[in-house]
């Protein structure tokens, strides 16, 4: 069994690997706005999940997954050349989401503190609905 430390490594050269590939060797225009977010492998150097990212709308995006589901031949032979072990490992190719998650979750607290910042103001200008202290003699 092969330690985390090595999968480690092996995903970030497979990450640079790719990269190069997308760039230099795949020659389908629907891959130039991809980028390789994250590569992990498991630790028994079999399988590779390989998430990226797509810059463009909706059926950019869809035209995209599409390219690199077709290209995962010759992503993985690429990957082969670079790499110096016995097996190369199958790839899996995952959008990754991460970026438009955060998008919404910055906008939900952007939205938060605007409402945080409304409520201040108007507990400035508030008054008591009965005299100011009742206790007060």
């Amino acid at each position: 069994m092969a330690d985390h430390n090595r999968a480690a490594r092996l995903a970030q050269r497979i990450k640079v690997i790719l990269a190069e590939a997308l760039q230099k060797t795949v020659k389908d225009d629907r891959v130039d706005n991809v980028t390789i977010t994250e590569v992990r492998v498991t630790n028994d150097l079999q399988q590779a999940t390989v998430y990226y990212t797509v810059f463009g709308d909706d059926e950019t995006v869809a035209d995209a997954h599409q390219a690199m589901e077709e290209n995962r031949g010759l992503l993985r032979r690429e990957m082969g050349r670079g790499l110096n072990i016995r097996l190369v490992p199958t790839l899996e190719l995952i959008r990754d989401t991460v970026p438009e998650q955060a998008a919404q979750l910055e906008e939900a607290l952007r939205a938060a503190k605007a409402r945080d910042a409304e409520l201040a103001a108007q507990r400035e200008n508030a008054k008591y609905a009965g005299d100011e202290d009742p206790y007060k003699e």
